[in-house]
């Protein structure tokens, strides 16, 4: 289903940024759609962290394969050796149990999320050991569907910035944070969008 904000938001950025109008006109039928259940989502963002996308969706085919169904259930029951052989690092191993555990214990509080802004939400997300301020991003855009959320530090992102503005010149995150003040309040959909200028088929995190 597509976000009730998302035709809206093109029609801004097009208006605003002939860059983007030109990055969304390649890929026209295409949109943000929510990404599965919250523990699902957040599982797959800790995969994804600091490795490329096709890196990630290996991995991820692999972690899908041992643990069958994405729950914190499926995943505690599984041993930590099992979930290292799907080519997750210790450390990932460590924060996707410990994040199994925090949704198992009820520690995590769904409910309370819609009436939460982004920045209050990502405090409590961050709360949980492995979830840093990029995964909780992810989390936001991917399954909550926030329509101004802006991942600074996402390589990606950087990445389709320097392509499609700067002739693949290196930026600094202070330029990039200026051009997404152009953005503003779409910021979601402009990152969507250029990470689909490097890679056309839709990531799931």
């Amino acid at each position: 289903m597509k976000p009730e904000y998302w035709d809206r938001a093109k029609r801004a950025l097009a208006r605003r940024d002939p860059v983007m109008a030109g990055i969304m006109r390649a890929h026209p039928k295409i949109f943000l759609a929510p990404r599965g259940e919250p523990f699902f989502t957040l599982a797959r963002a800790i995969v994804g962290q600091q490795i490329s996308v096709k890196a990630a969706q290996s991995v991820w085919d692999r972690v899908l394969v041992c643990v069958g169904p994405v729950t914190p259930q499926s995943v505690l029951a599984r041993q930590r050796p099992q979930l290292r052989a799907c080519g997750l690092s210790d450390r990932k191993v460590e924060y996707i149990a410990d994040l199994a555990q925090h949704f198992a214990d009820g520690a995590i509080h769904v409910h309370r999320w819609p009436a939460m802004t982004d920045e209050e939400i990502i405090a409590e997300l961050i709360a949980v050991r492995g979830i840093g301020r990029w995964t909780a991003e992810m989390f936001l855009i991917f399954n909550l569907l926030r329509p101004d959320v802006f991942p600074l530090d996402d390589l990606g992102l950087q990445k389709g910035i320097r392509l499609a503005y700067f002739k693949g010149r290196k930026v600094s995150p202070r330029t990039v944070g200026k051009l997404g003040d152009l953005w503003r309040p779409w910021r979601s959909v402009a990152t969507w969008y250029l990470w689909r200028s490097l890679d056309p088929v839709p990531v799931e995190y």
